[in-house]
């Protein structure tokens, strides 16, 4: 007998929904893929967990609620830091009253656009807006708009991964295998110390020499 299976099905039978379930057995793929895009083809974006936590709220909310939020809090943090830069307040303040100012916007654009969505993924992407203005202060405005470009793509394929019905199944039924795959993908991939996709394209010129 599957003991994996037997989990699942206890876990559905105490009242724990499917797409809980499906979504915990998928999230590990998930983040396997945003590390091979970062490690392996060279994508930056704001680390691991949050292009992760971004594709989860895309396949919780939908993809145009989702992508309209995410919209909604980089140009209202945007707004906001600049509006805030006469001020000349610290970063703590300077950041409670950036994040005071997305909230009033995603409540204005709920409202305007008739949007239904739980907190849980308004927190989840509010989160991104802090990375976004840090980079914004610390490199530049142009940096911090590739960054969050590149973390949107790469959600944006760990999105379509929690989306693929047949996967959802196929982790359902065989649990066991889409547990274990990542944890060798993972290891063989972190045996990889060659240069990065993108960087045989950085560096073209170099390496023709």
């Amino acid at each position: 007998m599957n003991i994996f299976q037997q989990l699942i099905q206890q876990a559905i039978a105490r009242g724990v929904s499917v797409e809980t379930i499906v979504l915990l057995l998928l999230l590990p793929l998930v983040v396997s893929i945003v590390a091979a895009a970062r490690h392996f083809i060279g994508f930056r974006g704001f680390g691991i967990l949050i292009p992760a936590a971004i594709s989860v709220v895309l396949a919780a909310t939908g993809i145009i609620n989702g992508i309209l939020v995410f919209l909604t809090i980089l140009i209202v943090a945007t707004f906001a830091r600049i509006v805030l830069r006469k001020l000349k307040l610290q970063y703590l303040p300077r950041m409670a009253v950036v994040l005071w100012f997305v909230s009033l916007g995603v409540l204005l654009m709920i409202f305007f656009f008739s949007t239904t969505i739980s907190i849980f993924p308004i927190l989840i992407l509010i989160l991104l807006a802090e990375n976004f203005i840090e980079v914004q202060i610390e490199r530049s405005f142009r940096e911090a708009v590739q960054l969050t470009f590149e973390t949107l793509i790469i959600a944006l394929i760990g999105w379509l991964v929690l989306s693929f019905k047949t996967l959802q199944q196929f982790a359902l039924t065989r649990p066991e295998i889409i547990i274990l795959i990542p944890l060798i993908f993972n290891i063989v991939l972190g045996w990889f110390t060659g240069l990065r996709l993108l960087e045989y394209w950085r560096f073209r010129r170099l390496l023709r020499k």
